[in-house]
């Protein structure tokens, strides 16, 4: 499939007209998706209490997702490695590469997270956030992998570090 991307136009997003979902610990601002990229891209701020779990074990079969690190610590799973990136580092994933995410043990994470090409994502962290009240299922969850091209898979490294944080 060939995506039209129409750049022409620049993208301006103010911080107090962007949407935010989820509630403390986790928090994500939805900042462009592809609707307004023309599909260049999509991104998010996310941020993550200390601890906090980000995002299960999952891949992208067509973008690659970027994490800038505005503050904190992030351990991030990329392929059978966890890898810890602070403040300033930027991480690109590949397309089909397993990764989760989670704030440090000790830290908060504050992350720019950019899906290039774009993805729809807003509607996929609506539902995250209507799960995370009761509202839609796990199921549902699952059901939308295709749509949003986030697919959910079984890491034994990342089980394996999540038991030894407890």
């Amino acid at each position: 499939m060939t995506q039209h991307i129409d750049t022409r136009e620049p993208v301006l997003v103010r911080a107090a007209e962007a949407e935010t979902v989820g509630a403390a610990p986790t928090l994500v601002t939805l900042l462009a998706d592809v609707s307004t990229t023309g599909g260049v891209m999509s991104s998010a701020r996310t941020e993550l209490g200390v601890g906090a779990d980000g995002a299960a074990p999952h891949y992208h079969t067509g973008s690659s997702e970027m994490f800038f690190m505005l503050g904190g610590r992030l351990e991030v799973l990329v392929g059978e490695e966890i890898v810890t990136v602070s403040e300033g580092d930027m991480l690109v994933v590949p397309p089909l590469t397993t990764h989760a995410f989670r704030a440090a043990v000790d830290s908060s994470a504050d992350v720019l997270i950019v899906f290039i090409p774009g993805v729809e994502r807003f509607d996929y962290f609506r539902l995250l956030e209507k799960v995370g009240h009761g509202k839609a299922t796990v199921q549902d969850l699952l059901d939308s992998q295709e749509k949003f091209d986030n697919h959910f898979t079984e890491s034994p490294v990342w089980t394996e570090s999540a038991k030894s944080r407890q």
